[in-house]
């Protein structure tokens, strides 16, 4: 008389079904990841070997028509300095990041870093990576 079962269950873990779903994150995550924008103008910087540092930091943009921007918000050059200090007073570690197009004279830039440099801003120029 046989008394065994006539099915026996394998110990034997299926990985297909895992693997779709990694497969399915890493589709969604690299799909997420390009629709990430910045808040900044849509200006040329020039190009430079080095990395920036990514911290909480208010951007100043210069463009070629010498119009000043604090993060995306246009500002009078006389207001600027007075707009920054508003902006930076309640950080710890205030920083500036500058992105000044290509074909901006360097006086103008100068000016920002002025205004930074009485203030105790940090100062981080922003440029295009080759």
């Amino acid at each position: 008389m046989n008394i065994r079962g006539r099915h026996k269950v394998t110990p034997e873990f299926n990985m297909s079904s895992m693997t779709d779903i990694v497969f399915l994150l890493l589709i969604f995550f690299m799909l997420a990841s390009t629709l990430v924008t910045t808040n900044a103008i849509d200006i040329l910087l020039p190009k430079a070997s080095g990395k920036t540092e990514n911290k909480k930091s208010v951007a100043v943009s210069i463009k070629k028509d010498l119009t000043y921007f604090i993060d995306q918000k246009q500002v009078k050059t006389n207001q600027l300095e007075a707009n920054l200090i508003k902006i930076l007073q309640q950080e710890k570690t205030p920083t500036i990041v500058l992105r000044a197009e290509k074909s901006v004279p360097v006086e103008n830039v100068v000016k920002v870093m002025d205004i930074a440099n009485r203030n105790k801003f940090k100062v981080i120029l922003a440029v295009k990576p080759n």
